[in-house]
């Protein structure tokens, strides 16, 4: 089956939905496969979405802090670039009919983050924001008439004409494959924190718009870059649930099983140290006999039935009264800082293709995000492609060259792959473990032939010969064999040669993406 769409958006997320809605009138047609909101991680962030909206704030300040946590890869213009939409981004939102928390006098509630020296993240109902966001979203574009949607529809593969210029995408449904033709095709389709045996994020985020980007010859950047959730809730469920950081900016502490607080043994900002330092730190405890956990009974007490009913429900859910008792903890792969290589208006290396959101590598994570700023990033850039679209004469395609389609990784192999990942790739790695997963997928992949090698497979490899290919520690990438952080800070960036990727040292200009 063929079918023709002007734009066609890949994901149903928070940067696809908002891309869509801003499109209007311009019709666009999004996939997902399932229905609208409930595959997506946005639905799941609990923290909020990061803007400089209060008197004592500004753009630029938050610009400094999304620098400076990022450990000298940010790009300073991207950072300022969503700092500086941030605000306005919230109103449309709230104008969407997204029920952002307030004050007693009707100003919007602000939550303090790790690593942000303001108070700026919007949030809803405490922990509830993500959910909250993509229920408006969908409303409003059930209500529109430019927009339609298909649902049951999963990505599977780019197609490119002999130009190399991308035409749509092969997607599988229920009825077998089908062929969607687009003048213009936008992945929206999340991170990879599925291919990790720990993970927040839904277990089929497995970084596939990476593998169908890189196959089509795309550049790639930074996969080496895996942000994990120092405070993931311990309780052996997949994906595991999240205790928002946003707990701990209301003064929970970060303590051992006996009540002893540790993180000040890691990091002098303690328990607001950024992502990755506390990751670490929670990482090491858990490992030892002395356990981590979060203790809110102080800080928040009974009020966490409340002001967070996401953490509490869960907790309670699994016997852990967090009014009377620590929630035991570990870190949890959360955010992917690396993807597609994108320019400030949202365009790839490859004509035809645009990417927004965690799939996409814009600069403004560098090797470490900065907390609610995800949301932010998505919602800026998801309407800087839809303003460049929304009038823009498109050209079509040729004729789609086919190649084989990727196999789906049995089952058996997968959750393996997911346990070699945490345990080599994860929150501290070494040269040996890394050489030794490489040489896992090797072997795996030599089962696959034709172009049917499945997409978790080139993802994971891509991820573990970056991190090899970085002998230094920066940012969420902690090599315990080279721990010191280089004096240079270079993004790294990967392309496909022939069949093996060859990994470059270049700024993006020089590939030919506008600036």
């Amino acid at each position: 089956m063929t079918e023709r769409t002007d734009i066609l958006i890949v994901g149903a997320g928070l940067a696809g939905l908002f891309m869509a809605l801003r499109l209007a009138p311009r019709k666009c047609t999004v996939i997902c496969p399932a229905p609208v909101g409930e595959a997506a991680s946005s639905t799941w962030a609990q923290g909020g979405l990061a803007a400089a909206l209060a008197p004592d704030d500004s753009p630029e300040v938050h610009a400094r802090d999304t620098v400076l946590a990022g450990d000298g890869l940010v790009d300073p213009v991207t950072a300022r670039l969503i700092a500086d939409h941030g605000p306005e981004r919230v109103r449309d939102l709230i104008e969407i009919g997204v029920p952002f928390d307030r004050t007693p006098e009707g100003a919007l509630a602000l939550s303090l983050e790790a690593a942000h020296s303001k108070a700026r993240v919007a949030r809803v109902a405490g922990d509830l924001a993500g959910r909250a966001i993509m229920e408006a979203l969908a409303r409003a574009v059930e209500a529109a008439d430019h927009i339609t949607v298909r649902d049951g529809l999963k990505a599977v593969q780019l197609m490119s004409d002999e130009n190399g210029r991308v035409c749509g995408v092969v997607a599988a449904g229920s009825d077998g494959l089908e062929q969607l033709h687009a003048r213009e095709t936008i992945f929206c389709t999340g991170g990879s924190g599925g291919l990790f045996q720990v993970t927040t994020n839904p277990r089929e985020s497995r970084g596939d718009a990476i593998a169908m980007a890189y196959n089509a010859g795309a550049l790639i950047s930074d996969l080496e870059f895996i942000q994990f959730h120092p405070t993931a809730i311990d309780i052996e469920r997949d994906p595991a649930p999240l205790a928002t950081e946003a707990l701990r900016g209301e003064g929970a502490r970060l303590v051992n099983r006996d009540g002893t607080p540790f993180m000040n043994r890691y990091d002098p900002m303690g328990d607001l140290a950024p992502r990755d330092r506390v990751a670490r730190g929670v990482h090491s405890e858990w490992l030892s006999d002395r356990g981590s956990f979060l203790d809110t009974r102080e800080a928040i007490g009974a009020e966490i039935k409340h002001h967070f009913p996401t953490v509490f429900a869960t907790c309670m859910s699994a016997g852990i009264d967090p009014r009377i008792a620590p929630i035991p903890i570990a870190p949890a792969a959360h955010y992917h800082m690396g993807g597609i290589v994108t320019d400030l208006w949202g365009r790839t290396s490859l004509e035809g293709l645009s990417a927004c959101g965690e799939c996409s590598s814009t600069g403004a994570h560098g090797a470490n995000r900065l907390a609610s700023n995800s949301l932010l990033e998505a919602v800026v850039f998801a309407a800087r492609i839809a303003d460049r679209l929304r009038e823009k004469t498109l050209k079509d395609g040729g004729a789609p060259v086919l190649t084989g389609i990727p196999s789906d990784l049995p089952d058996a192999d997968l959750q393996l792959l997911r346990k070699k990942m945490a345990a080599d790739c994860g929150v501290v790695r070494i040269a040996e473990g890394l050489a030794s997963l490489l040489n896992w997928i090797e072997d795996r992949k030599a089962g696959f032939t034709g172009g049917t090698l499945p997409r978790a497979l080139t993802v994971s490899e891509l991820i573990v010969r970056s991190a090899l290919h970085r002998q230094e520690s920066r940012g969420g990438h902690f090599r315990s064999d080279f721990p010191d952080t280089d004096s240079g800070a270079e993004r790294s960036y990967v392309c496909k040669t022939g069949t093996e990727p060859s990994f470059l040292n270049v700024y993006p200009a020089k590939t030919g993406i506008a600036s």
